[in-house]
């Protein structure tokens, strides 16, 4: 199936004249694509099924693939395959029918209360280094903050007295985010106890920082909290985003407009709020039992 890869990828940069970008991308969909059915002992495409195909998708939104990305991996298939049917490479081509993962229903992990409490007081102890990740995982949740958004904090983008935070997201733009009392109370414990400990005297303004007194990566964060997450909530997989996720289905659960939460996510419509209007189905079902005259 590489050859085949190999070969499609020629005929797309030559052919059709696609970027170097967009062969890059289809390159590197198309090889996890065909290691994933190497290890399944299938060889060749025209041994690839439908359900096959649902199961690779499947297994890479698993590994962390966003909606986005599994979309974008499709596609590539897609071609790839009307590729191999229009050369005469394949009798049947069983991806005509399948639909985009855009138009998926992929509700997004979330949280129990009780879980994100076991989550943030996973980090015990005084060292510096616990009083941080507290601090970190607090502002996650209280905030929603994009994993990006909150390695990118300066010490100035935090308005303690005022409990408001400002941040740059997606598209370059500010917006600016309040935060509640506990999240006050564990950012000026590690801005008074460990940060001056982490920055060993060295200028900067970076909020968070890292055992050598370096700004957070996205990927720093990504460990921190899943290493946290392992021991708080064992057996389920937690990422920065399921804070995120977590902060905007809570919000929703107790009361909160979906407008307002939309501005704190920074979601640039609606629609893509309203994905957490699916999650809680409790609350949707007590609203219903109250108001409805034959509930």
């Amino acid at each position: 199936m590489n050859v085949l890869v190999d070969q499609f990828l020629d005929y797309v940069t030559s052919e059709r004249g696609l970027s170097p970008n967009t062969r890059l991308a289809y390159g590197s969909d198309l090889t996890r694509f065909a290691a994933f059915f190497q290890r399944r002992s299938v060889g060749s495409p025209g041994a690839v099924t439908r359900q096959g195909i649902v199961d690779f998708l499947v297994s890479e939104k698993d590994g962390g693939a966003s909606v986005g990305t599994l979309a974008r991996r499709l596609v590539a298939i897609k071609v790839f395959f009307a590729y191999l049917q229009r050369e005469g490479l394949l009798a049947r081509n069983v991806t005509e029918a399948m639909d985009s993962p855009k138009l998926w229903r992929v509700l997004p992990g979330v949280l129990s209360q009780r879980e994100v409490e076991r989550l943030l007081d996973a980090p015990a102890g005084e060292h510096p280094l616990a009083v941080r990740d507290r601090a970190i995982i607090e502002l996650m949740y209280a905030s929603g903050l994009r994993v990006s958004e909150l390695a990118g904090l300066s010490i100035d983008d935090v308005r303690m007295d005022d409990g408001y935070l400002r941040c740059v997201g997606k598209g370059n733009k500010t917006r600016v985010i309040p935060f509640g009392g506990k999240a006050r109370q564990r950012l000026q414990q590690y801005l008074a106890d460990a940060r001056p400990v982490l920055a060993r005297e060295r200028p900067g303004r970076d909020l968070f920082l890292t055992r050598r007194g370096r700004r957070f990566s996205r990927k720093g964060l990504w460990k921190m909290v899943r290493a946290h997450a392992r021991q708080a909530c064992p057996g389920k997989r937690v990422t920065p985003h399921t804070l995120r996720h977590s902060f905007a289905s809570h919000l929703l659960a107790n009361g909160a407009p979906l407008r307002v939460i939309q501005e704190m996510l920074g979601h640039a419509d609606v629609a893509t709020t309203q994905i957490y209007t699916h999650v809680d189905d409790g609350r949707l079902r007590s609203v219903h039992a109250r108001y409805h005259p034959r509930a």
